[in-house]
C-alpha cells in the first residue's frame, strides 16, 4: 500500500481499513491480518503511557515508535501522527517535524485541524510530504471541547466541517479522518470529496474505518467510546493467564520436567 493506491481505493469502491500500532510485534500481527495501513497514533499517550489525553506526547516519543513500526512493516502504509506543538507554532516548524517523521520511516503524516492548518498542509504537500487530515473531534483540542464530545451535531457546525473538508482536499490532503461526527454529516462529506474519508465514530458511509488497536482487541477498557467494538477480549485472557502462572509457581507445578533442562 502506498499513498496513490490508498487514494485510488475510493474510486474502486474498496473500503479502507486502518489501525493504530506502536511496536514491532503488533505491526507484524496487523500485517498478517491483511491490514494495509497503520497509523502510529499519539493515542499511545493514553493506551501505552496511561495518560488521560494525548497532549503530553512528545516528538521524540512519536519518532521512537514510528521508527519501530516502520522497520517492522513490510507492506503497510505507515502514517505518523503529528503530536501537540509539532505544527501549531509555525509553518517552518511543521515542515521540519513532518520531515523527521519521513526520516523515521513513515510514508505520510497525519495532522489535526481544519481551516487553521491549511497553510501547513499546502507547505507539506508542496515539498512532497503526503498528509492525512483529521477533523471532527480532534483529541488535541479536548480542553477546548470540554472533553471527548461529538462534533457537528448542529447545522452550522456540520456546514463548517464540510467547508473544512473541502478546503483540506484543495490544500492537498490525500485523505481525511472524520472522528466522532454524526453519520449523516460524514456521509455528506464523503459524497462531496474525491479523496477518501476514514471514519472513527462517523458511521458506515465513510470510505474506510480506523480503530485504536488496543480498543478493538479488548486490551484497553479504561475509557470505551460509543464507536468502539471489542473484537477480542485479550485483557481478560491476559489476566487469566497471569493468574494461572502465579498459581502454578506457588504450588510448584511450574516449571515441570518438560520446561527444565537436562
Amino acid at each position: 500500500m502506498n499513498v496513490p493506491a490508498f487514494k485510488q481505493c475510493k474510486q474502486a469502491g474498496k473500503k479502507l481499513v486502518v489501525v493504530t500500532a506502536y511496536d514491532a510485534l503488533f505491526t507484524r500481527i496487523v500485517e498478517q491480518a491483511g491490514i494495509e495501513a497503520i497509523l502510529v497514533g499519539d493515542t499511545l499517550g493514553i493506551v501505552v503511557q496511561g495518560k488521560s489525553n494525548t497532549l503530553s506526547v512528545t516528538m521524540d516519543e512519536m519518532l521512537y515508535h514510528t521508527r519501530i513500526v516502520a522497520q517492522a512493516a513490510e507492506k503497510s502504509l505507515v502514517i505518523g501522527d503529528m503530536p501537540f506543538l509539532s505544527y501549531q507554532v509555525s509553518v517552518e516548524e511543521t515542515v521540519r517535524s513532518a520531515g523527521r517523521f519521513l526520516q523515521a520511516g513513515a510514508a505520510a503524516i497525519k495532522i489535526e485541524g481544519g481551516s487553521q492548518v491549511i497553510d501547513r498542509i499546502e507547505a507539506l504537500t508542496r515539498f512532497g510530504m503526503p498528509v492525512m487530515a483529521h477533523i471532527g473531534m480532534t483529541p488535541q483540542s479536548v480542553n477546548q471541547y470540554g472533553g471527548f464530545k461529538v462534533q457537528g451535531k448542529k447545522e452550522e457546525q456540520a456546514e463548517a466541517l464540510l467547508a473544512d473538508a473541502k478546503a483540506l482536499e484543495a490544500a492537498g490532503a490525500f485523505s481525511i479522518v472524520l472522528e466522532a461526527v454524526p453519520a449523516n454529516v460524514a456521509k455528506t462529506i464523503t459524497e462531496q470529496l474525491s479523496i477518501p474519508t476514514i471514519g472513527i465514530g462517523a458511521g458506515p458511509q465513510c470510505d474506510g474505518q480506523i480503530l485504536v488497536l488496543y480498543d478493538l482487541l479488548g486490551l484497553f477498557d479504561d475509557f470505551v467510546p460509543k464507536f468502539v467494538k471489542h473484537y477480542a477480549h485479550l485483557k481478560a485472557d491476559a489476566v487469566q493467564a497471569l493468574q494461572r502462572f502465579k498459581e502454578e509457581v506457588e504450588c510448584a507445578k511450574f516449571p515441570s520436567d518438560s520446561e527444565s533442562y537436562h
